[in-house]
Order: structure tokens, then C-alpha cells, then sequence
């Protein structure tokens, strides 16, 4: 049992946070759902809440309150869900994929809504994506994570019709 208040108990790690080889071999699915809300540390949570709370406040503008839930939970268990494909060896934990999920909707809703193109909001995607590699960083749940929003958030950017479109010109 870990006495430091600053970082994860071993045994709500191994309970709750995603521990690959538990999810695989004993059927412990629970794991890709309650790892969203488990953090490594003090630290880690709250870069998590610092991003969520800058695109958490947009997407709460943009979507409704069901809309943005299903955005952050698909996104969330989408880049667990690849997060399997590490291997058994590994745990993770945080909510860094379904925060890159609201990020993506947002953007590219954005954009796609007002009848720009989404080449910028993959370009801003890309950024942040390379912003945040590091060592410890689960790669592939901050980009399942990614995709899964931006999926989402160009589904819903389709369904709504612009009330007015941008259009830039330049004059010589």
C-alpha cells in the first residue's frame, strides 16, 4: 500500500486502472471504463483537468450535455481499446484519450460546421498530438482517443446545417 498521498495506491491500480493482461486473459472489461477516471499521481491529474478544463468549457458550448458525455466516453474507451494492442504487460491510466476525443469534436466541429475545411483542424490535431509525446505518454490512447472525436465531431458537423459560411478572398 503506497503512503505517499501524491501518487496511486497499487491496489486501486490493479483494480481499477487498465491492466492489460487482466482485460485479455480474466475478462476484467470493467477496466476499460474505470481507467478513465484513475490517475498515475498528483501531477497527472491535473494536467488532465488543466486540458479538460480549456477544451472541456468549448465542447460543453458546442455540444449537449448527452452529446458531449457520449463524445468524452466513446473517445475515452475507443483509445483504451487500443491501448490493448501494447501488449498484456501493460497498465495505464487517465483520461488523456477521451480529453483528446473533446478536443477533436470541437475543432473539427468548428471548422466543418461554418463550412471551412478540416485541414486545419488535422493540422491543430497533429500539433497537440506531438505536443504531448513523451516518455510514460500512452501514445496510442491519446491517438484513439483523437480519432474517435474527430470522427464524432465530423458526423455531427454533417448533420447540422450552416447558418452562414465563411469565405475569404484576396485582392491584387
Amino acid at each position: 500500500m503506497s503512503l505517499n498521498p501524491l501518487t496511486i495506491d497499487n491496489h486501486i491500480l490493479s483494480l481499477f486502472g487498465q491492466w492489460n493482461a487482466r482485460i485479455l486473459y480474466d475478462g476484467w472489461y470493467w477496466q476499460l471504463f474505470t481507467s478513465l477516471f484513475i490517475h498515475a499521481n498528483l501531477l497527472h491529474i491535473l494536467g488532465n483537468m488543466f486540458f479538460l478544463l480549456i477544451y472541456g468549457i468549448r465542447a460543453e458550448d458546442l455540444f449537449s450535455n448527452f452529446r458531449y458525455l457520449t463524445i468524452y466516453f466513446v473517445s475515452g474507451l475507443s483509445g483504451n481499446l487500443l491501448s490493448l494492442l501494447m501488449g498484456p504487460d501493460v497498465v495505464s491510466v487517465g483520461a488523456s484519450g477521451a480529453i483528446f476525443g473533446l478536443f477533436g469534436a470541437t475543432i473539427i466541429y468548428m471548422r466543418k460546421s461554418i463550412g471551412q475545411s478540416i485541414i486545419g483542424a488535422l493540422i491543430y490535431a497533429s500539433y497537440l498530438f506531438i505536443f504531448n509525446i513523451g516518455a510514460g505518454v500512452n501514445l496510442l490512447a491519446h491517438l484513439g482517443g483523437l480519432g474517435a472525436g474527430l470522427l464524432i465531431g465530423y458526423a455531427l458537423a454533417q448533420k447540422r446545417r450552416p447558418s452562414y459560411s465563411v469565405q475569404y478572398t484576396v485582392h491584387w
